[in-house]
């Protein structure tokens, strides 16, 4: 005599994942580049570079003012006119923690969460002319103008899944990001420069922010340099060094004798 089987169905409890919230106020502890892609490399890219015309190979190489703008993160509204984008701040805190104990960059990407698109970013931006070397097998020198902050600071909102990430292990993360990693161009990352490094200058957990004195007074200054001061120095770039103001000033004079 065959014996019925009774199948019983197990329910899974599956628990909703929590999250966790803070901001963040960081200030510049190193000087800034802007590293944009300016619109004319993004549109080669697209449809491909077309040659050169004749007249095309006789004008001057280099337009500065151009590419300083060009380099700019920039938003249509705002606090201010420079941003950067988030996803920039959570890459330095995913490779941050490969040199964090306790945490490991698949962590950081999966369960923190940046939702901003852009960050703000207060300063002002300087004109700045420096050697580089191009890609190419040779490494040929070449020059490149970018916007350059030599102060500057942000403040950025960061969600995390809890328990794993509290708020004290996202600001240790972002504090290693700012001194081991940087934001922009030549950043401490890359090695040989060691621009873009931040300190976190204060932090709120759904509350008023919390500095100390001397973060304080740097961020009201910094604050001062928003849109206004930033659309201002885009219009009338001014010179960030010495050297450069010299090419600046060569450059004027070649584009007269060209001209002539």
């Amino acid at each position: 005599m065959a014996v019925s089987k009774k199948t019983t169905t197990e329910s899974i409890n599956i628990p909703v994942l929590k999250q966790g919230l803070i901001k963040l106020r960081l200030i510049g502890q190193t000087p800034m580049y802007f590293n944009s892609m300016s619109s004319k490399a993004k549109r080669d890219l697209l449809v491909g570079a077309g040659r050169k015309t004749a007249a095309e190979k006789k004008e001057i190489k280099h337009n500065p003012e151009q590419e300083f703008v060009d380099s700019f993160h920039t938003q249509p509204k705002g606090k201010t006119l420079l941003c950067f984008p988030a996803a920039g701040v959570k890459g330095a805190m995913a490779t941050a923690a490969l040199e964090t104990a306790g945490v490991n960059k698949t962590s950081v990407n999966r369960l923190i969460f940046l939702p901003q698109t852009n960050i703000n970013i207060w300063g002002k931006p300087y004109l700045k002319i420096d050697v580089v070397r191009s890609a190419d097998m040779n490494k040929t020198p070449d020059m490149r103008t970018r916007a350059y902050l030599p102060d500057w600071c942000a403040e950025i909102e960061i969600r995390f899944v809890t328990p794993t990430f509290s708020n004290a292990s996202i600001s240790a993360l972002v504090a290693n990001a700012g001194q081991l990693i940087g934001l922009g161009d030549f950043r401490q990352e890359k090695g040989r420069g060691s621009f873009g490094t931040f300190t976190i200058a204060g932090a709120s957990a759904g509350g008023e922010f919390s500095m100390d004195e001397e973060h304080q007074e740097s961020w009201d200054i910094l604050m001062q340099e928003g849109r206004e001061v930033q659309e201002a120095a885009r219009d009338n770039p001014e010179c960030a060094d010495q050297e450069t103001a010299e090419l600046m000033q060569f450059l004027q004079e070649e584009r007269l004798r060209r001209a002539a």
